[in-house]
């Protein structure tokens, strides 16, 4: 009996496998649940949870600046977050830095 996994609906790589309760794509790392919808309801978060035009995020790894020496450093509390469309999918401003656009895969939603 064969089981086929679902692609990997970052990369759409077909070697995916699973571990536990987690499906993993060895290409691009991503993970998820198999039992989780399908349908892309938002912009989320590393941690999966779903993100809104002004909430709190976190930075959870250094992130170099592109074009300068600066680095916005693991923990960094951003404030009044506004969602976009295209390669970032976060426009902000860091306090220190200005203004830049993020990824959501690098930043996790702070809870009140």
């Amino acid at each position: 009996m064969t089981q086929t996994l679902p692609a990997c609906p970052e990369c759409a790589s077909s070697f995916t496998y699973q571990v536990d309760a987690l499906l993993l794509c060895p290409e691009c790392g991503h993970e998820w649940s198999p039992e989780a919808d399908d349908v892309t309801d938002g912009v989320r978060d590393n941690v999966g949870n779903i993100l809104a035009d002004g909430d709190t995020i976190t930075v959870i790894k250094d992130l170099k600046v592109k074009g300068s020496s600066q680095v916005v450093k693991v923990g960094t509390k951003i404030r009044g977050i506004r969602l976009v469309d295209g390669d970032h999918d976060i426009d902000c401003k860091i306090p220190g830095i200005g203004k830049m656009g993020l990824k959501s895969q690098f930043v996790k939603k702070v809870t009140d």
